[in-house]
């Protein structure tokens, strides 16, 4: 049976630990899209088209998966692509309402369409997006958090200035 997973986010860039979802969502689905989602109310430090290329380069050895950018609701784009599953991952608690919120909101519009919760490898439970731009910012080692195309792509990023914004209001770990 061929069943096609929905995986959305913002990949701000992506992660090692969006990477393992993805090849661990390959286990249950024969085909996993993997939506670049834009959300205007974060303010992300590569726009769609990076972060769709950085991604499609992370997993251009991985038969079933392919890379788009999203394109209004997600629940509109997985109904117009003929998904089955919404992948969204969880790293804590902290994750589940809002998450809930969401597949609760996504189940009221498209009831077809399952969502389906995965929790990343215990190694990768403390790693987000995030996360890697702090420490990248800060000048700290990121290799064991982002392949390195990624790596590479961040720090040309972060080292004009003029894209690193006020940096007292970035939190530091």
């Amino acid at each position: 049976m061929n069943k096609i997973a929905l995986y959305p986010g913002t990949f701000d860039p992506p992660t090692n630990g969006h990477l393992d979802l993805v090849r661990r969502s390959l286990r249950v689905f024969s085909r996993v899209i993997v939506g670049i989602a834009y959300n205007p109310q974060k303010h992300t430090l590569f726009n769609p088209r990076e972060r769709l290329e950085m991604f499609r380069e992370a997993v251009k050895d991985l038969a079933g998966v392919e890379v788009d950018i999203l394109d209004g609701l997600v629940i509109g784009y997985a109904q117009r692509h003929k998904v089955n599953a919404i992948i969204r991952g969880m790293r804590a608690v902290t994750d589940f309402e809002h998450e809930l919120q969401i597949a609760s909101v996504n189940r009221q519009l498209c009831p077809e369409i399952e969502t389906v919760f995965m929790s990343p490898s215990e190694h990768y439970t403390y790693l987000s997006s995030s996360v890697v731009r702090e420490v990248a910012l800060f000048g700290g080692p990121v290799s064991e958090f982002v392949p390195e195309h990624i790596e590479k792509r961040l720090r040309e990023k972060l080292a004009d200035s003029s894209r690193v914004q006020d940096v007292n209001n970035i939190t530091l770990l």
